[in-house]
């Protein structure tokens, strides 16, 4: 399926920033593959950055994501609405999670992730599970 193309959940973009327990695999996708962030990671990235951190760290990590060799997906197109909708509809995941898991779906992707909600999906796209925090 998707050999080389990444999505990247929220959780492994946090697990880079914070240099958590797999930053060196999300380091090893960023160099060698087709990256892909779905603007509610970013979202996501934002506001609980906002939260925890403040403005400026807020905006310091939206701007060095911004240099990295992805590419953003500013908007949703009516694939990834409808595979993210029967997602949420059928499993237990948030908003948020149906969407990127959608995307990976529609990217043809493997979702990088450390987020135990995307384990029902296992049987429904390719994902690579990063260390989960213990």
């Amino acid at each position: 399926m998707a050999n080389n193309r990444f999505v990247l959940d929220t959780s492994a973009i946090f697990t880079l920033i914070e240099d958590e327990e797999g930053a060196n695999r999300v380091e090893q996708v960023l160099k060698k593959g087709d990256i892909y962030f779905p603007w509610v990671a970013l979202l996501e990235m934002m506001y609980i950055s906002h939260q925890e951190k403040g403005d400026d760290i807020a905006i310091q990590r939206f701007a060095m994501v911004r240099q990295l060799k992805a590419t953003i997906l500013w908007n949703a197109d009516e694939p990834t609405l409808l595979t993210a909708a029967r997602l949420k509809a059928s499993q237990r995941i948030s908003f948020a999670d149906s969407i990127i898991a959608a995307t990976a779906i529609q990217q043809e992707a493997t979702l990088l992730h450390k987020d135990p909600e995307y384990e029902p999906l296992q049987n429904v796209l390719e994902m690579e599970i990063l260390p989960y925090r213990k």
